[in-house]
């Protein structure tokens, strides 16, 4: 079973939000960042991360 959905305090770049979605849907790291990185090219990408930023709770 996946884990929650919380960003996690270590492993991550930036503020954890790609971390925490490749931890809950267990899907490695390096291809959740490269689809906001991708994403990020028509301005989505950077809305969807700084609203994921917000909601996603900090774990512990």
């Amino acid at each position: 079973m996946a884990a929650t959905l919380v960003r996690p305090r270590r492993g991550k770049m930036f503020a954890g939000v790609c971390a925490a979605l490749a931890d809950r849907f267990e899907v490695p790291r390096v291809f959740v960042r490269l689809g906001f990185m991708f994403f990020g090219l028509f301005g989505v990408g950077v809305v969807a991360y700084l609203a994921l930023w917000i909601i996603i709770p900090e774990g512990d």
